[in-house]
């Protein structure tokens, strides 16, 4: 009988939503992987392992995306998080044209149409 296994990307999901924002990294080079895979990219490492994100990260770039009033403007961010990956997500709790490039964030688990994601705010 075949033992059941887990997709990365939904392990990393289920982790967001018991509250912990999780990496992959490789046990044998120490490695971070983002987004998660069954494989870290370049060295084809399948040692693997989740391991609590330190929250930190510093903006790699930004843009506005302009909404039609009544809705408000946000931001969609690429974030170098200190591990070494980068991930897109947003930076909250400051006007979208005031998230500059190199700006040090922190993140936060929110929950958002019944489903939880990272975003970042100003550190």
């Amino acid at each position: 009988m075949m033992e059941a296994t887990t997709h990365p990307e939904a392990e990393y999901r289920d982790h967001l939503a018991a509250g912990r924002f999780m990496l992959q990294r490789s046990r044998s080079n120490g490695g971070f992987v983002f987004p998660p895979r069954v494989a870290q990219p370049g060295s084809g490492a399948t040692d693997l392992e989740w391991v609590e994100a330190s929250g930190l990260g510093t903006v790699y770039s930004s843009t506005t995306v302009r909404q039609k009033p009544p809705a408000t403007d946000y931001n969609v961010a690429l974030i170098d998080l200190a591990e070494g990956p980068r991930m897109m997500s947003r930076v909250v709790g400051v006007s979208p044209g005031a998230v500059t490039i190199g700006m040090p964030v922190r993140s936060r688990i929110v929950v958002e149409n019944d489903v939880s994601v990272v975003e970042f705010y100003p550190a």
